[in-house]
């Protein structure tokens, strides 16, 4: 495409997107304001946005999304545990080896980036709006990736299938005109912004990033331009092709929480409490209003000639002048906080029920017992477990798929395997949310092998447990579990064992036999001997 077709493109999917903003915007106006920049105006200050946090007159859905989003990262990406690994299917030892080695290499240098803290504001824009924008590329002066959380107001995105992921993104930012020609050079941006950069470099120039798949490309293609994934920018006022470059993998994930139908985009569970905390807003602006009246108190007076009501100042150390005592006394308010109380603690309550904020956080009370924090586990299990898979899909995956791209391109992960070539590589998902559903499967284990062993000791018949192969329940549990594949040995090397240990058994049992017959032969020989008898 030409800068032209892009500006028109950018144009198509403005209006597309445009009936939903209304909806993101409330929903960050009563939950994170200051995420919502360019909803509602060009870009938020740190003073307009304190503005609108100020309007908030209550924090729950603030602080609810801020536990689920942390719930949900902790869950899906802990930077203090592996959470992913690669299989290619009926792989060898050296291969699981080489596999095994790259995850762990991938994931020490994606946490040793800034990828935790891009991850965390992104997934307070998956809470709030239902879906973020995360940019991955390469570090080019340290090395090591870069992520980048690109704000969803200046977004927009189209999937090239219907009903498929998002694989066009189109982004508009802003450029100094000095940042401009630093960037691009001075031989690719217009007239007027290298006028701008010389007379006024801190002039912003808007400009237009355009990520979109080729319909031709080179396989293993060595040049930017064809590659599978186009790159353009353009310069909107001048509508000039400033870059043109090209990605190997997609490098803009675009995870979504709730799809709205008929469209790309989505909304998010604020989306669900919204009507919520608007209703708490509202009844605390009342309660406020009604504990200012019960505060500062209300009054009836009368104009009697003396006492002049227009002009009474109620407070201490003040004399009232009236023609009778009964001139001027309080009027009671009618207000009733009981009620408004009772009905701000359902609000808050649904509010936090919605956005899973009290089953996802730690209870205050004594230590649970095992069968409570199972029945804990479980739960939070049926209530991620839905958005936990398209999260895997339109997150996790394409975010390793890209790093892993970005790091063996560059060599950090050695030289794989011949036998790998050509086959393609699954991702195997190893968070604490992925155990979590798991976690059914190894309980079942625990209580069918249990089962099999009572009936072993009540009939003191082992034949039973020939229906049970306790070496791959064991390996299927501890990989559900997490277990570190340094801990479990190998099937090769398992066997190996087995086999010396038969071997040493054996050859126990070959020395006795020795032993025994030397022993046999000895007596044999005495009672041979004249006077043995005697």
């Amino acid at each position: 495409m030409n800068a032209s077709q892009i500006c028109t493109t950018l144009s198509t999917l403005k209006s597309l997107r445009s009936p939903h903003e209304q909806v993101w915007r409330d929903c960050y106006d009563h939950s994170y304001p200051i995420r919502g920049s360019g909803f509602c105006s060009e870009q938020i200050t740190a003073i307009e946005a304190q503005m609108r946090k100020a309007r908030m007159l209550d924090g729950t859905t603030t602080d609810a999304a801020r536990i689920l989003s942390s719930s949900i990262m902790s869950g899906l990406t802990p930077a203090n545990s592996l959470w992913f690994g690669m299989d290619v299917g009926q792989e060898t030892e050296d291969e699981r080896r080489w596999l095994d080695d790259s995850a762990d290499i991938l994931w020490q240098n994606i946490h040793a980036s800034n990828f935790d803290a891009a991850a965390f504001e992104g997934m307070l824009d998956e809470v709030c709006a239902g879906w973020f924008a995360l940019y991955i590329d390469s570090d080019k002066e340290r090395g090591g990736f870069t992520f980048d959380l690109w704000p969803i107001a200046s977004v927009y995105c189209s999937a090239s299938k219907a009903g498929g992921k998002i694989d066009t993104v189109y982004r508009e930012y802003q450029l100094t005109a000095q940042q401009a020609v630093n960037e691009f050079g001075e031989a690719n941006v217009s007239e007027n912004t290298r006028k701008l950069a010389q007379d006024k470099p801190q002039e912003m120039v808007r400009f237009i990033h355009a990520i979109y798949p080729r319909s031709t490309y080179m396989v293993g293609a060595r040049l930017a331009k064809n590659m599978p994934i186009a790159s353009c920018k353009v310069e909107v006022e001048a509508k000039r092709m400033v870059s043109e470059s090209g990605y190997h993998e997609m490098p803009v994930v675009v995870p979504r929480w709730m799809m709205i139908p008929n469209s790309v985009y989505a909304v998010g569970p604020v989306f669900d409490a919204l009507p919520d905390a608007r209703t708490l807003n509202d009844l605390c602006r009342m309660d406020l209003a009604a504990g200012d009246l019960a505060i500062a108190g209300m009054w009836i007076a009368e104009d009697d000639g003396v006492l002049n009501p227009r002009t009474v100042k109620v407070g201490p150390r003040k004399i009232i002048v009236a023609n009778s005592v009964d001139s001027m006394k309080p009027l009671q308010s009618g207000s009733n906080f009981q009620y408004a109380e009772t009905k701000i603690q359902r609000l808050q309550a649904s509010i936090r029920k919605i956005l899973m904020a009290d089953q996802l956080q730690a209870q205050d009370g004594p230590a649970m017992t095992a069968t409570e924090v199972h029945v804990r586990v479980n739960l939070i299990r049926q209530l991620l477990g839905p958005v936990y898979g398209r999260l895997q899909t339109e997150y996790l995956q394409p975010l390793i798929e890209r790093c892993f791209g970005i790091a063996y391109r560059a060599g950090i992960l050695g030289q794989a395997p011949e036998s790998l070539a050509g086959r393609n590589f699954t991702v195997r998902y190893l968070s604490p949310l992925a155990r979590a559903q798991k976690l059914e499967e190894v309980n079942a284990i625990d209580q069918f092998v249990a089962g099999a062993l009572g009936i072993v000791s009540a009939t003191q018949d082992p034949s039973i447990l020939d229906n049970i192969d306790l070496d791959e329940a064991q390996r299927f549990k501890g990989e559900a579990l997490g277990v570190p594949n340094s801990i479990i040995r190998s099937k090769a090397d398992r066997d190996k064992i087995r086999a010396d240990r038969a071997q040493a058994q054996q050859d126990a049992q070959e020395q006795a036999q020795q032993q025994m017959m030397m022993q046999q032969a000895g007596e044999a020989a005495m009672r041979q001997q004249p006077g043995a008898a005697a």
